[in-house]
């Protein structure tokens, strides 16, 4: 089981790599008036927004790997695994904001990215302190 756990942790990780690199794209994109830097940013997002996806599948696999192997369970798992599932819709968020760029349909602002790029940092933080201290 330190295999999976071992996977589990190096995809979450590489998930949120994507997770927290692609607002920062988004925030640029909000703020690029430059055709070609726009398309530019666009083919790196969408790039991104793919390989991100490849790494959560493993990331949320793994993850159902542990649960389902050592039977864990508590208060803090069922807090955790809402915090997985606002993570999953902020992966999706990402998606949508992408496509709202690539049909130059963006409405909203530099800084409302710069905030919304800070949800996954806030996630992790709650995330890592329910699988570490497990305070219920």
């Amino acid at each position: 089981m330190l295999w999976v756990k071992t996977f589990h942790l190096l995809f979450v990780i590489s998930w949120f790599a994507g997770l927290f690199y692609m607002p920062r794209i988004l925030v640029n994109l909000a703020m690029e008036d430059n055709e070609t830097s726009y398309a530019r940013l666009l083919l790196m997002a969408r790039k991104l927004y793919r390989f991100m996806t490849v790494l959560a599948v493993p990331a949320l696999v793994f993850g159902l790997w542990l649960w389902l192997g050592y039977g864990i369970s508590g208060g803090w798992l069922h807090a955790k695994l809402v915090l997985v599932v606002l993570l999953i819709g902020y992966h999706h968020a990402c998606g949508s904001l992408l496509k709202k760029f690539e049909q130059k349909r963006n409405t909203r602002s530099h800084v409302w990215f710069r905030w919304f790029n800070e949800v996954p940092v806030l996630v992790l933080f709650a995330t890592l302190i329910l699988v570490v201290l497990k305070p219920f």
